[in-house]
Order: C-alpha cells, then sequence, then structure tokens
C-alpha cells in the first residue's frame, strides 16, 4: 500500500477481532518501522510497552473507562517517553555520524535540555506524537487498523507497566483485525481553516 493510500484510509477503528493474532515478524516489522520516526538530535525518548498479558490488560481496560478495544485488539501498545534520554550515552545517538559531527551534535544535546523539565516533557510529547503516527500509518500499509486513545487513567496504567519515575506515558495505540468498520468521517474542517499562509490575521 502506497503512504498516500495508507494516509487516507487510516481510520479510528473501536472494535476488533479478537481471536486474531499477530506473528512475531509482524510484530517486529511494525515497532522497527515504528522506530524509524524522527525526534529531535536523535534521542529516540520513545519507549513502547507492547502489552501481552491478558490480566494486565484487563486492568489497563478498567483504568481506560471499560473501552473493549484495549482488550479486544491483538496489540495493545504503550507509549511511552525518557524524560532525560538526552543525558543517557548521548554519544550512541550519533556513533555512526563521522567524527566532526559527533564532536559538534553530542555535546550540544545536554546543553539544550538540563534543567529545563517543561522541554524535556515536550520533547517527550512531540516524539510520542509522532511516532504514534508513524506506528498507524505503517500498521494500515500492512492491512491493519488502529485506534490511537489518551482515554485513560495514567497514573494507574503507569503503576500496572511498572512506569519508571523519569518516563511518562504519552498515548496507547491500539492495533488489529476490524471486526466492523469505522464509522463515517465526522466532520472535515475547510482547507481555509486550517491552512495559514504567512501569518494569522
Amino acid at each position: 500500500m502506497e503512504t498516500k493510500e495508507a494516509i487516507q484510509t487510516r481510520r479510528s477503528v473501536k472494535h476488533y477481532d479478537p481471536d486474531h493474532k499477530f506473528s512475531e515478524n509482524e510484530i517486529r516489522e511494525l515497532m522497527e518501522l515504528t522506530m524509524l520516526s524522527p525526534t529531535s538530535f536523535n534521542i529516540q525518548n520513545w519507549r513502547f510497552v507492547i502489552v501481552r498479558d491478558q490480566k494486565m490488560r484487563e486492568e489497563i481496560c478498567a483504568a481506560s473507562w471499560n473501552q473493549a478495544q484495549v482488550k479486544e485488539a491483538s496489540l495493545l501498545v504503550l507509549l511511552s517517553a525518557d524524560l532525560h534520554a538526552h543525558a543517557c550515552e548521548p554519544e550512541r545517538y550519533w556513533k555512526n555520524a563521522p567524527e566532526q559531527t559527533q564532536k559538534m551534535l553530542v555535546p550540544m544535546i545536554g546543553k539544550f535540555y538540563e534543567g529545563n523539565e517543561q522541554l524535556q516533557r515536550d520533547e517527550a510529547m512531540r516524539s510520542v506524537g509522532i511516532a504514534g503516527q508513524t506506528l498507524m500509518l505503517a500498521a494500515r500499509s500492512m492491512g491493519y487498523e488502529s485506534c490511537p486513545m489518551i482515554g485513560f487513567d495514567p497514573v494507574k496504567v503507569g503503576e500496572i507497566i511498572n512506569l519508571p519515575e523519569d518516563h511518562v506515558i504519552g498515548m496507547m495505540v491500539v492495533v488489529g483485525k476490524a471486526k466492523t468498520p469505522a464509522h463515517a468521517r465526522g466532520g472535515q474542517l475547510s482547507y481555509d481553516e486550517v491552512v495559514i499562509t504567512d501569518k494569522f490575521e
């Protein structure tokens, strides 16, 4: 499937075939594609938690207003981010770059983020958002449906997955084989309302 078609046909599906299972190869392909998502300074601060344990999924479902797709979709992926990824051996993010590039970029990473908690959190959410879209488009290109979710208690879900204190959850994405198609699009704003040339009036 071409990228254009994946974008046009990606929908937020709520009902999934609970009997469908992904192969290990499919899961790895999906997540490796997601890992190609861009991040600032290439810090790759996202951390993807694939929840397989059924009891945990039931607990997360309860913390998600009992939305059935949490339990029924083939995959439940929690997209979190390490707030301190910038300080975790930053040289590894540029290990394959020319030495001159490494010497220029690596020292910049810490200076940019250190001591700025708001920027660290903003960066986490940016990275998670981009990765979430990559995950959903990759799933669609593989013939599957998905749904991004923010309707859950992040504190409770964090407890369930033992989220480290210096991490934050941005969203969940469920992926699977649709049992029923998505509803018709609810309504798109006009091009002129959302695309601004140069500056707001």
